[in-house]
Formats: structure tokens, C-alpha cells, sequence
């Protein structure tokens, strides 16, 4: 497989033209794919496709929609419109996301494996009748545990894994084959202090510190609750959120796509931002890490 770099970044702190033109910037940097959240601000399946329109080259993914805010048969024609109309640079990220975020919406928190089985199920039986795409999307699931990762071979083109250290990659390419895409977002600070790196790390990270899917995927990793308590342990976050200078980082990135990543996504913290507590991340485009890192470059 080629390797391929890529971008995970919340849109919401910039308005439409800053965001166009920012879309225009990474293309120009030579990043294969950016992926879009999905948790407060923009719908963003009508912002893939407003940049898709505006960008040449650039894969742009719902990364993740949140399978509990629509039905199977309007995330398959979402995936299939955009892939038709872009002519093949929409990927369909997938997730179910958490109970803090779902419950607030009125939903009852299922089974994630037993969910997101029956929905990837539903979403694989829509057809294409009509539609003249290239492909229908690629679909990319999120999951970290074994069940998920179980669904993600089974019926997905792919696993999305976020957070997590790059063995548990040698763990999914083995389940998933030589085939399928696993697309890695490794969070990074560009900062040769490790004490101000942690220190900006853990205020980044507050949300996904409280998560308890996050909480069994690091016991499973080798951490223990003393490492996820009380801001995190030096040595979980030195994993999760490595820091350093450009040359470090590259490192960082080498050894995730050494150990069976097709795709790296990286999700810069800024040094700068301003993390309200709680809040799941920044909002400022962190330009130094992406030029240090730009595959172009």
C-alpha cells in the first residue's frame, strides 16, 4: 500500500472562506485526506461536500459521523451522492460514538458492535441504482475494541482508530489483512519542552480522558486506571499525544506506518489554543506541524 498523510481537524473555528482556502492549502501541501467531526457546529456531510466542490485532488471523510444521527439509507445515499459527484474522493467514516453525546439527542445507547453491525448491514444493502459513481464511498469504521475491529473486517473497506499506540495497529492489520485501509489519527505536539507539551496535552485531552471505550482500549494496551486519572500519566501521554520537534514527529509518524497503517492523520494540538475544560478539542489550524510534516515538503 502507499503510505498517505492526512489531516483531522474541527472546521468551526474559522468562517467558509478561511476554511476553503485552508482545504486549498493542505491539497497544496500534498495531504491525501481531510476528515471532518462531527459534534457541534457544522453539519458535516453538507461541509464535505461544499469542499469537495472547491478542492482538485483532496480526499475529504466524515470522520466520524455519528451513526445515531441518521438511518443507514441516508448515510449509504450521503456516501454514494458525494462519491459520485467528486468522483471518488469521499470516504464514509462511521462511529457510535459515546453515551455523553448520543443520549443528549434522545437515543438509547446500544451494543456498539451489535449497532454498528446491523447499521454497516443496512447500509450495505442500499443500492446504487441511478447513481453513476465511480465507486460507492469507501467505509471506514471507528472502533477500538476487539468486537468493533471484528465488524470492520468483516463488513467495512476499513478501521479508523484514534488515541491509541501504534501496536494496537500491528493488532488490527493482522485482523484486518493486507487489503483493507486502517487509517491512524495520531494526536502530536510540535514542542521540544515534554513538561509544556504534556501540560498543553492534557488540557487537549480532558474529554477523552473521562471516556470509559477509551478507558479499556489503553487497559487492553497495557495502562492502567492510575494512567487515564488525575490528567493523565507521563507515560500515556508521551503514547497517545507524542511531542517534539519536526524530525521527532516524522519518527512518530514512520513507526505507525511501520506498523501496518495505510493511512496517518494527524491532529495537531496547537501549543497556543485555548482548551476550555471538557470541551473534545481545539479549533486553530496548527500550520507549523503541517508544513514541518507535509508530505510535499
Amino acid at each position: 500500500m502507499n503510505e498517505k498523510l492526512g489531516l483531522l481537524q474541527f472546521t468551526e473555528g474559522v468562517d467558509g472562506a478561511t476554511l476553503t482556502a485552508n482545504a486549498r492549502r493542505l491539497e497544496a501541501l500534498g495531504y491525501d485526506t481531510l476528515w471532518l467531526p462531527e459534534v457541534f457546529g457544522r453539519e458535516p456531510v453538507a461541509t464535505c461536500g461544499y469542499l469537495l466542490a472547491k478542492t482538485e485532488r483532496l480526499r475529504i471523510g466524515s470522520g466520524i459521523l455519528n451513526v445515531y444521527a441518521r438511518d443507514a439509507h441516508s448515510a449509504a445515499q450521503a456516501g454514494n451522492t458525494l462519491s459520485e459527484m467528486s468522483g471518488g474522493r469521499f470516504t464514509l467514516g462511521l462511529g457510535v460514538s459515546h453515551p455523553v453525546l448520543v443520549e443528549p439527542r434522545g437515543h438509547a445507547f446500544q451494543p456498539p458492535a451489535r449497532k454498528m453491525r446491523e447499521y454497516l448491514t443496512a447500509v450495505r444493502a442500499v443500492q446504487v441504482d441511478g447513481v453513476r459513481a465511480p465507486t460507492p464511498a469507501p467505509v471506514i469504521i471507528a472502533g477500538h475494541g476487539p468486537k468493533l475491529m471484528q465488524v470492520a473486517a468483516d463488513l467495512a473497506d476499513g478501521l479508523f482508530l484514534y488515541l491509541q499506540p501504534a501496536e494496537k495497529i500491528a493488532q488490527a492489520r493482522q485482523l484486518l489483512g493486507p487489503e483493507k485501509e486502517i487509517h491512524a489519527v495520531v494526536r502530536t505536539v510540535l514542542c521540544p519542552d515534554p513538561r509544556r507539551a504534556r501540560a498543553v496535552a492534557r488540557a487537549a485531552l480532558g474529554f477523552y480522558l473521562q471516556l470509559p471505550a477509551y478507558h479499556r482500549a489503553w487497559q487492553a494496551a497495557g495502562f492502567s486506571a492510575a494512567d487515564y486519572a488525575d490528567g493523565g500519566s507521563d507515560r500515556l501521554l508521551d503514547t497517545i499525544a507524542p511531542s517534539g520537534d519536526a524530525a521527532a514527529l516524522k519518527q512518530v509518524v514512520a513507526r505507525y506506518f511501520a506498523a501496518g497503517a495505510s493511512h496517518v492523520s494527524l491532529y495537531p494540538i496547537h501549543p497556543d489554543d485555548d482548551y476550555d475544560p471538557g470541551r473534545a478539542g481545539g479549533l486553530l489550524w496548527d500550520w507549523a506541524t503541517l508544513e514541518a510534516l507535509a508530505p510535499a515538503g
